[in-house]
């Protein structure tokens, strides 16, 4: 089976924004080829290092919660 990374990308975005904390940082726990990619695409902060928890860019602080809501939002009656 064949899997679209874009489609693994933004469910991985939108969940990393249900561990926000202090404005933007979040808790790396993805697969570090998914992170990888993130990064590639400007969303995060390097996600190489010690440290537990990453950084969301100004876009990518956007873009996950647009993709939290989109993908995971219920639908307003």
């Amino acid at each position: 089976m064949q899997l679209d990374d874009d489609k693994i990308d933004d469910a991985a975005l939108a969940l990393l924004r249900l561990t926000l904390h202090d404005e933007r940082r979040v808790w790396k726990g993805f697969d570090w080829d998914v992170l990888a990619r993130l990064h590639e695409k400007g969303w995060i902060s390097d996600p190489v290092g010690k440290a537990r928890s990453i950084v969301f860019t100004d876009e990518g602080l956007q873009k996950s919660e647009q993709l939290l809501l989109e993908l995971f939002g219920k639908d307003q009656a």
